[in-house]
């Protein structure tokens, strides 16, 4: 019986076997951040330890960042403690820092791909839930709390459980209109916001074999979302060639024989999965979430649903969605009106999403619809001056989006860019619970790029394939 990566990977990381399914595993790679790593920096303080793998350590800033300037110090006195913090941590352990003052900086998630860090085949760790992101590149990528953060700094090593391993193969091809978050978000509501807990989640079949290194890791960024803390694909040609080039990639016969080991890790032909599912690709629409979880979504020519006469459990958590979102049951989501539209995240933050809007807004003469207040926040510095060299930017502010500094921004709101009151945004981002963008009854609808632009235009929850035209080309 052959292995699938994610055992291949866990087993070539195993520093022992604790028992009562607990691994001590070593981290290839540790981001931090900004708004997780100074209670970890504390803990180390405290026992006198240093830092075990200097060369393995990243960190940059992003959480708390502003987007309307980076000028110092920061207005918000918690976010510049934070960022100083780091700072002092990473000057005064020798650790990598990515800059601002060199360009460097950005989302963690967009940062370490972008760098070419991320790469096939090494356990990746970073206090932040989304590290899952870098699974597209064929890593075993996890998210750590404060604590374990502690131990990979001190030893480099984290504890874990082994997971159960769900294939969902995802078949046919993607409509026009249809990308990775319209995908991701169709695994979610058709197994729901729990189906992963436990398992690591691989994905392929013919529409991921398709996809783009920024589609992959639009889709495994969300497997958290979906209660696994792993998703990852196998890697192939299209991750090799994302990689060539990069800062911290191989290069030259190193990446010959990087390349060849990196194919040896994909899951075999007759790989054990644990559990199987299979999506037509074909008939997936493009998605939009109506309630407090990424599970109450629908497609967004579709309806808020009914109760649930056979699961009281569920009927009652539909009717608390309802209430605190403001809709009714049978109601059109193409009837919920908008008050913000963002661009962004460690989801849709890099540079395909923008230029995806960018085209999309360049069929017509389309602007953001008055009323709505539009934001486009590159997920990196290096995001941002590739778009401002392609002139995306132009576009972008032309048709009404204000066009910021790089930061997680909107998706979490622990900076300046927040909900005021119960204005409903339509977002790129990746979570929609209550008082996840700032304000505790503002109320988020997770969407596509391209379905955020067409609502953006609209002023209203709106399908991109109507509103550019694309069904027109069918």
């Amino acid at each position: 019986m052959g292995k699938t990566l994610y055992d291949k990977v866990f087993d070539l990381h195993t520093v022992r076997d604790l028992g009562g399914g607990q691994f001590q595993l070593f981290v290839g790679l540790h981001l931090f951040h900004e708004a997780t790593s100074a209670q970890a920096f504390a803990m180390l303080d405290e026992r006198s330890s240093g830092i075990a793998y200097p060369d393995r350590t990243v960190g940059t800033i992003d959480h708390v960042i502003p987007t309307g300037t980076v000028a110092r110090p920061f207005s918000d006195l918690r976010a510049e403690a934070l960022v100083s913090a780091l700072e002092a941590n990473c000057a005064r352990r020798g650790l990598r820092y990515l800059s601002p003052a060199r360009g460097e900086h950005g989302i963690v998630h967009v940062v370490g791909p972008e760098q070419g860090l991320t790469q096939p085949g090494i356990t990746v760790a970073c206090g932040d839930s989304h590290t899952a992101t870098h699974g597209a590149f064929g890593a075993l990528a996890f998210g750590i709390g404060t604590t374990q953060m502690r131990d990979v700094f001190a030893t480099q090593t984290v504890i874990a459980d082994r997971s159960r391993v769900r294939r969902i193969e995802i078949t046919g091809a993607l409509g026009l209109g249809v990308g990775a978050k319209d995908v991701i978000l169709h695994i979610i509501n058709t197994l729901g916001p729990t189906s992963g807990v436990g398992y690591a989640l691989e994905f392929g079949g013919p529409v991921v074999d398709a996809m783009s290194m920024d589609e992959r890791m639009t889709l495994c960024n969300m497997a958290v979302e979906a209660g696994s803390r792993v998703g990852y694909c196998n890697p192939d040609d299209t991750t090799v060639d994302y990689l060539r080039g990069r800062p911290f990639a191989p290069a030259g016969p190193a990446l010959d024989r990087a390349v060849r080991w990196w194919r040896s890790l994909v899951s075999d032909p007759d790989a054990r999965y644990d559990d199987r599912v299979v999506i037509d690709g074909s008939a997936i629409e493009p998605m939009v979430t109506w309630g407090t979880n990424l599970g109450q979504s629908t497609p967004v020519t579709g309806h808020v649903p009914h109760d649930d006469p056979a699961d009281a459990r569920r009927t009652a958590e539909l009717a608390a969605a309802r209430e605190f979102m403001g809709v009714t049951a049978g109601q059109p989501v193409s009837d919920v009106a908008v008050d913000v539209a963002f661009l962004g995240s460690c989801t849709n933050g890099r540079f395909s999403d923008f230029l995806a809007v960018a085209e999309l807004l360049q069929r017509g003469e389309f602007r953001v619809a008055p009323g709505v207040r539009a934001l486009a926040v590159p997920g990196s510095q290096k995001v941002r001056e590739e778009l401002v060299a392609r002139g995306v930017d132009k576009v972008l502010e032309d048709a009404g989006f204000e066009f910021r500094e790089p930061g997680c921004s909107l998706c979490i709101a622990i900076n300046t860019d927040r909900l005021v009151g119960r204005e409903v945004c339509v977002s790129s981002s990746n979570r929609n619970f209550r008082g996840r963008q700032g304000s505790p009854t503002g109320r988020t609808l997770i969407m596509s790029p391209a379905s955020v632009a067409a609502s953006a235009v609209r002023g209203h929850v709106a399908d991109p394939r109507e509103v550019f035209g694309l069904l027109e080309e069918l």
